[in-house]
């Protein structure tokens, strides 16, 4: 008998607590919502920003790889691009390991008007 008294009460203690289902998904919901605007957002928007950067390279901009090489662009292709780091120092880069634009082809041009 005192098996099924035990049992009885336990039962009757876990009832007091049937509404805390949701309120116990709250917290889990809020981490959720500050890792997004925290982590996830600003990521993809430089991630989109990296991504359209590449996009627009083209022959004569300086560039920076990420492997921290500076050189200017002497030729694109869909995939590759040729990067001259020296005088007739050329390498080939990945599109995608071009890490910051210097300074564009139209900027410089613009430059060696302002100096004529």
């Amino acid at each position: 008998m005192t098996n099924i008294a035990y049992a009885m009460g336990q039962g009757g203690a876990l009832t007091g607590q049937g509404g805390g289902g949701f309120s116990s998904l709250v917290p889990i919901i809020l981490m959720f919502v500050i890792f997004y605007f925290l982590l996830i957002r600003p990521q993809q928007k430089k991630t989109k920003e990296h991504r359209e950067m590449i996009s627009h390279l083209k022959k004569g901009d300086r560039v920076i790889t990420s492997g921290g090489l500076y050189g200017r662009i002497t030729a694109v292709s869909e995939a590759t691009m040729t990067v001259e780091i020296a005088d007739k120092v050329r390498v080939k880069v990945a599109r995608g390991n071009v890490s910051q634009v210097v300074q564009s082809s139209s900027q410089s041009q613009e430059a060696k008007k302002k100096k004529n």
